[in-house]
């Protein structure tokens, strides 16, 4: 602790980004009681505990993480160490209708942190429990109060997630059951209200058709808030509008007009006073390249004069890489053949061989897999100008081995790999590139003639031990790089805290600073500015004209 008029830290000499945009400046800054306390050229090391030399280095404020589910990686780890070394000091928390404002809420035999974070955020159940075991506290102030407990690493904003809001009103079970009655849907308004009331950020909802419960006897079920109405939603949203909070956001993206619906909620030409909508996500989608020019589109009409809305969707600053162990990514729950592998548990091997074993899901899967890739047909065409429904993709040449049990395959595309099984088949026993390789095309069936056969003969042979990569989305640097920099969006939707065998960007601010740096110090500036000013004004956190 720094004496009176002296400083804890003297930072000497960095380029220092101040968050206004403004291009940098070489300069000291001064750092007392964990606040800037001077900055100017030159400022005096004998009134500094310790002094630290930047020269050559950047200085800037900490960036803010929009969009993560550390919710409950900082019940286990408060200091989020990752987070911090990516140089992040605030996160969102609680997004896409799960967190724990409201604590475990096990009751009736219910476990809701276990049976809604397992699959949406690809968390194992065992670490969930640890969790749940920690969370004892049942009410919204009571969970502001525990985490000024904590010794955070970076700030923590929390909102109140839709998904359980529904469950503490109505309950786990009936809250995918059925729709709530007008007393528990009042009762959920008081307690959003009070939630405002008590200084939460906002309000998140969830709409996209990948999110399932995880425990039996509901694995086809979707999480709660996915059964809200949109009369439900609207009322809610109210709540949010009055207090002029943040509303978190994902769309139903398999139904454009739900979506436009929903999105128009944030317009104050429609309901008297526009509401602060942050959505996911801006992203170039490889199957469907339509999305990205149809969010730009979306951006400037909501927030133009006529609709008057306050609304930034998510931009992420990296190819959108996800991992897939066998069947299991977040992608695969939007198809329904895939969706039943990822319903066992993690562990349950024999559970999803037994499915895998069945000749109608073996049918079905042989079916969805060659959709659209033979015949004139539509789904052939839509295929053909990348116009898909799915976002996953379904070609085995932008499928790249992780690791495998045949270890000649690790690094290349499930496409090379098939094509070097077919020589083999065809003959060229030198197509094998050893005597694994060689045992594992002997042991494919024989009627596995295409693509579609071959990855099911592979799903079932190995499950998850076969682990491959893929970039669903953000494949083209440029039309990435334009959603970054366009001032309607945000950079974010980095995932940060969960899919950690999956997915999440920890590092997805600093990839936006090494891009923005391949242009200049002043687009830097600019991308400081967005990682910091911009995304707090939004968000309704203090934009404090010092940063701290």
């Amino acid at each position: 602790m720094a004496q009176a008029g002296g400083w804890d830290t003297l930072i000497r000499g960095a380029r220092v980004f101040d968050g206004t945009g403004a291009a940098p400046v070489f300069e000291d800054v001064a750092l007392a009681n964990g606040r800037i306390a001077a900055r100017g050229a030159r400022l005096s090391a004998a009134r500094a505990d310790r002094v630290v030399e930047a020269r050559g280095l950047w200085l800037m404020p900490g960036l803010l993480d929009i969009h993560t589910h550390f919710d409950l990686e900082v019940e286990l780890a408060p200091g989020l160490p990752e987070a911090v070394r990516h140089g992040t000091t605030t996160v969102v928390v609680a997004n896409c209708s799960l967190g724990l404002a409201f604590g475990n809420q096990r009751r009736a035999g219910q476990d809701p942190i276990v049976d809604c974070f397992a699959r949406v955020e690809n968390i194992p159940k065992a670490i969930l429990a640890q969790v749940a075991e920690r969370a004892v506290w049942r009410d919204s102030a009571d969970y502001l109060a525990h985490l000024d407990t904590l010794p955070l690493g970076p700030n923590i904003v929390p909102l109140i997630p839709h998904s359980m809001l529904r469950i503490e009103v109505m309950g786990l079970a009936d809250s995918v059951a059925r729709a709530p009655d007008a007393s528990e849907l009042a009762r959920m308004e008081a307690l959003l209200d009070k939630a405002m009331a008590e200084g939460y950020a906002g309000f998140s909802t969830d709409a996209l058709p990948f999110h399932y419960l995880a425990n039996a006897p509901r694995q086809r079920r979707r999480i709660p808030a996915q059964y809200g109405s949109f009369a439900e939603l609207k009322r809610l949203v109210d709540v949010v509008r009055r207090h002029d909070r943040l509303w978190q956001a994902t769309p139903p993206k398999d139904n454009p007009l739900a979506t436009a619906r929903l999105f128009a909620l944030t317009s104050g030409r429609l309901y008297g006073r526009p509401v602060r909508l942050t959505a996911v996500a801006a992203l170039d989608v490889a199957t469907n390249r339509t999305l990205a020019p149809l969010a730009r589109l979306l951006a400037r009409l909501l927030n133009s004069r006529l609709v008057d809305g306050r609304f930034r969707l998510q931009a992420l600053a990296a190819p959108f890489k996800t991992w897939s162990e066998g069947a299991i990514t977040p992608l695969a729950e939007e198809i329904p053949e895939l969706r039943a592998l990822n319903e066992p548990d993690l562990d349950d091997r024999a559970a999803r061989a037994a499915i895998m074993d069945d000749p109608d899901w073996q049918r079905r899967f042989l079916a969805m897999w060659r959709h659209g890739k033979r015949g004139l047909t539509l789904a052939r065409f839509k295929r053909l100008v990348a116009r898909e429904d799915y976002a996953i993709s379904r070609d085995l040449a932008h499928m790249v081995v992780d690791r495998a049990p045949v270890a000649d395959w690790q690094g290349e595309t499930l496409a090379a790999v098939f094509a070097r099984f077919g020589r083999f088949r065809a003959g060229d026993a030198a197509a094998a590139r050893s005597a694994d390789e060689r045992a594992a095309f002997d042991a494919v069936p024989t009627n596995a003639r295409d693509d579609a056969a071959f990855l099911l003969h592979l799903l079932r042979a190995y499950d998850r031990d076969l682990v491959w990569w893929t970039v669903s989305a953000n494949r083209d640097p440029g039309v990435m790089r334009d959603l970054l920099f366009n001032p309607r969006l945000l950079p974010g939707f980095n995932d940060s805290g969960a899919h950690l065998t999956n997915m999440a960007f920890y590092d997805g601010n600093l990839r936006a600073l090494q891009i923005a740096q391949g242009e200049g110090e002043a687009q830097v500036a600019r991308m400081v500015r967005r990682l910091t000013v911009e995304p707090a004004i939004f968000l309704g956190l203090e934009p404090a004209p010092t940063w701290r």
